[in-house]
């Protein structure tokens, strides 16, 4: 009775300290990679198992070796952790302890256990790893089968450690060779020592096992990260303001394409006018003009040959001048527009002097305000040239 108390006591400190590694295990595990939590029938394996086993001590190694078989069945719960239960039995070939029993089989172990992928553990899950090694720590029910002028049969409490070294065929398929030591907890040795733990009451097993794993493994996710998801909702309001002002600058322009082309189509179907004829001093009628936007006092490109014709007549006429008079529309602020018109026409004389080199004291340019000279209103946006020779 002193003995199995003994081993409860060993029993339930095997369990606490089996919890705080699989609690450790478990904290490792989720540091090093995050994966989706499967569901309860997921990644359980199937195994059938056959090998040898024989005393650890006080027998001939090789001389008392038996055969063994049994099967397994294991639950994955995360990549580095499984737990499993396991049934072995030894094939009645000799007798270790006493008359052999009159069945085929003379002893058998039913447990549960704990099982650590060492790879898992301490790298990073990999589904398509070839090899791997277990560690193994599991307890359970053993028992002798005697015949009967040997008594009753012996039933006791054992526990179990090993490894397993795994070799993975494919992701359903594995083949384990599967070394690992059993004690009889119980029973006291044949030596008389104490039960627990002691090589005088144990077996050494090596079994080889062909498992089916049913999967679907474990999926591998990025962690949850509360800065990068506000930071790439930062971006997507950024972007979104982007838009919106995109959008709103779009409609503006589509509103002045529209103004625009209804002007066009006005000054398509109006008849030009001759506004009044002027007359130089050599009868030569020279006049060209140089229209400008509305608000505007900058040569467009479109305007740009008409400065360009100016100079080149004035440099092919070295002492003609040219009378620049810059008008404005009715749109808008009367002073704005008085001043708009004197820009105008200073802004063809500027073009003609830095431009083309045209001397300063060649070109007469003044502002005239309000032009009322074309009936188009966006007409008298103009500066009219008017090009004389000196006599």
């Amino acid at each position: 009775m002193h003995c199995i108390h003994n081993v409860f006591n060993t029993f339930t400190e095997m369990k606490k300290t089996l919890l705080s590694a699989v609690l450790a295990l478990g904290a490792l595990t989720a540091a090093a990679q995050a994966y989706e939590q499967p569901k309860f029938f997921d990644n359980w394996s199937f195994g059938l198992d056959g090998g040898v086993a024989t005393p650890l001590t006080h027998h001939a190694f090789f001389g008392n070796m038996r055969g063994v078989f049994g099967a397994h069945l294991q639950k994955q719960i995360t990549p580095a952790f499984a737990i499993g239960a396991e049934g072995v039995a030894g094939v009645n070939t000799s007798s270790w302890y006493g008359p052999k029993s009159s069945t085929a089989i003379d002893n058998s172990y039913v447990g549960i256990y704990g099982a650590v992928d060492l790879a898992n553990l301490f790298g990073s899950y990999n589904p398509d790893r070839v090899f791997t090694v277990e560690a193994v720590l599991g307890a359970g029910w053993g028992h002798d089968y005697r015949n009967s002028a040997a008594g009753p049969d012996n039933n006791y409490f054992a526990t179990k450690a090993g490894l397993n070294f795994n070799f993975n065929l494919c992701r359903n398929l594995t083949l384990g060779i599967k070394p690992a030591i059993v004690w009889n907890m119980t029973d006291n040795n044949v030596d008389g020592s104490s039960c627990a733990f002691n090589a005088n009451a144990a077996t050494f097993q090596v079994l080889a096992g062909l498992t089916y794993n049913f999967g679907p493994g474990f999926q591998l996710v990025r962690p949850y990260n509360q800065d990068e998801v506000d930071a790439l909702n930062g971006q997507i309001n950024d972007l979104r303001g982007a838009l919106d002002a995109s959008l709103a600058a779009a409609a503006v322009t589509e509103a002045q394409n529209a103004e625009l082309a209804a002007q066009l189509q006005a000054c398509m179907n109006k008849k030009p006018e001759v506004v009044k004829e002027v007359k130089v001093s050599n009868q030569l009628e020279s006049v060209r003009y140089v229209f400008f936007k509305i608000g505007s006092s900058v040569i467009t490109k479109d305007q740009q040959p008409n400065v360009e014709m100016i100079a080149a007549y004035m440099k092919s006429h070295p002492k003609s001048k040219v009378i620049i008079r810059g008008y404005a529309s009715k749109d808008g602020n009367l002073d704005f527009n008085i001043k708009l018109a004197q820009k105008r026409a200073e802004s063809v004389k500027n073009a003609l002097v830095k431009g083309y080199k045209i001397a300063a004291d060649r070109i007469d340019a003044k502002g005239e305000g309000i032009g009322n000279m074309f009936e188009e209103e966006s007409w008298n946006r103009v500066s009219i040239c008017t090009l004389e020779n000196a006599k």
